[in-house]
């Protein structure tokens, strides 16, 4: 995506003005729509900072998830769910995470059937740096203050939550 400075209005808006003449209300489309972009931005912004990482939001989000565990390590099923990511992507990001060294798999202690993923020592320092660089760009999240980005979450948690996203 190009980038080729900011417009001089914001297309979103006029694009309202135009859906509410020729469609009918337009706030559902103006929000949608507006969430579309931020996560363009937001995207945008955390790819940059990840990159020199060599790592994907995704693989970012595995090593935060193994850190956060009590071990260090999970089972690749949980990592799925917690991700909420189907297994074939798991293992895609596990096999990513494991090629650059990263993680290592080990077999699970009482299911054979099962394999854990384990942060590395170099996943851990990886991870630290990458964390750095994400915050330093605040996610990408600009333009709004602490009480701003509480009334987000909630907002966009009642539309996930409604439609099944959690309980």
């Amino acid at each position: 995506m190009a980038s080729h400075g900011p417009l001089p209005f914001d297309p979103i808006d006029r694009a309202a003005e135009l859906w509410a003449e020729r469609v009918g209300p337009s706030s559902t489309m103006r929000a949608v729509t507006s969430v579309m972009r931020v996560q363009q931005i937001l995207q945008a912004a955390v790819d940059g900072a990840l990159k020199p990482h060599s790592l994907t939001f995704a693989r970012y989000e595995a090593l935060v998830l193994l850190s956060f565990s009590r071990t260090g390590k999970l089972p690749m099923r949980v990592m799925g769910e917690r991700l909420q990511l189907h297994p074939t992507s798991v293992t895609n990001i596990v096999d990513r995470l494991q090629g650059d060294g990263l993680v290592r798999r080990i077999p699970h202690p009482t299911d054979r059937r099962a394999t854990l993923v384990e942060i590395t020592d170099a996943g851990v320092a990886r991870l630290a740096e990458a964390t750095k660089s994400v915050t330093d760009v605040d996610f990408g999240l600009v333009g709004v203050d602490e009480d701003d980005k509480k009334t987000l979450f909630a907002l966009l948690s009642r539309i996930r939550s409604a439609s099944g996203d959690f309980r």
